[in-house]
């Protein structure tokens, strides 16, 4: 007679084809990815093992190194900007707790519109002729602006149009992180006599760290591959101000057809976001009480 399996037993079985399937999902395109970054293609499509040529062509390549810089300045500021402004509208929903359900519905549906939506949109708002955002600021007596074909005014712009749908995102995740904080604290800091800058600045945010890295974590996934709403709005432009990483290997796999030096970008790519998630889980670890 069979022994019963334990239910931690027949929930692995009852998971093993979905994690297969998923790993497989992952694994197969990386595995891929990593082999193409070590060939070379010819004009008629043949292929042929040419070491780690694509990499040292990598370092020497003023293209990579200004993509690189151009990732990491969008990721820190976009990030930064989230984080700031995702916590205070956490806050605020937090402690406007009276709020309406169609006004919690409107701070948080940015997010959920699709990126290709948005970045239409930003366009139209944000066009130097016809926007509104330029007829705002010449209404005020203010220069208009060239937002996104200004070289120096760019990334901050698709900074800004990335801030404003991912905030109420960030946001979500730190209103859990508040809801789950002991509400003692707070009883002993009003007993005490603590002001609300100091039960902020003391309390709250220290309290909150574990949880803004995870909102860092999940958000740095994203920015350090950033591509949709930059390839809609600007393309890379203008004068490869805006041209990424990501965007660098897009267009030297799909409109230069150099597929073993894009796989070589994108491998460095996915080992950046990769470094960058491990920093951070050491952070979490490091902050979490």
């Amino acid at each position: 007679m069979s022994s019963q399996q334990s239910p931690k037993t027949q929930l692995a079985a009852l998971s093993a084809p979905a994690v297969i399937f998923t790993v497989a999902m992952i694994a197969f395109p990386f595995c891929y990815s990593i082999w193409l970054s070590f060939q070379a293609f010819s004009s008629v499509g043949t292929t042929s093992f040419n070491g780690a040529d694509n990499y040292v062509r990598m370092v020497s390549d003023g293209e990579f190194w200004n993509g690189l810089a151009v990732t990491f300045y969008l990721y820190i500021l976009s990030l930064a900007l989230q984080l700031f402004f995702g916590t205070i509208l956490a806050l605020v929903m937090f402690r406007s707790k009276k709020l309406p359900g169609i006004v919690r519905s409107l701070f948080i549906s940015p997010f959920m519109m699709p990126p290709v939506v948005a970045g239409m949109m930003w366009l139209v708002i944000l066009d130097p002729s016809l926007g509104a955002a330029n007829y705002i600021l010449t209404s005020f007596g203010l220069p208009p602006s060239e937002w996104l074909a200004s070289p120096g005014f760019v990334v901050p712009t698709l900074a800004f149009i990335d801030t404003w749908q991912w905030s109420p995102y960030v946001a979500l995740i730190v209103l859990g992180g508040l809801q789950a904080l002991p509400p003692s604290v707070y009883e002993a800091a009003e007993i005490d006599g603590a002001s609300p800058v100091k039960v902020l600045f003391r309390i709250t945010l220290p309290l909150l760290l574990p949880t803004l890295v995870a909102a860092m974590i999940l958000r740095s996934v994203d920015l350090l591959r950033f591509f949709d709403l930059i390839y809609i709005t600007t393309q890379g432009g203008p004068a490869n101000a805006s041209n990424t990483l990501n965007i660098y290997g897009f267009r030297v796999g799909f409109e230069f057809f150099q597929l073993g030096y894009a796989s070589a970008l994108m491998v460095t790519l996915s080992v950046i976001v990769l470094g960058a998630v491990l920093v951070l889980n050491r952070l979490r670890d490091a902050v979490a009480w």
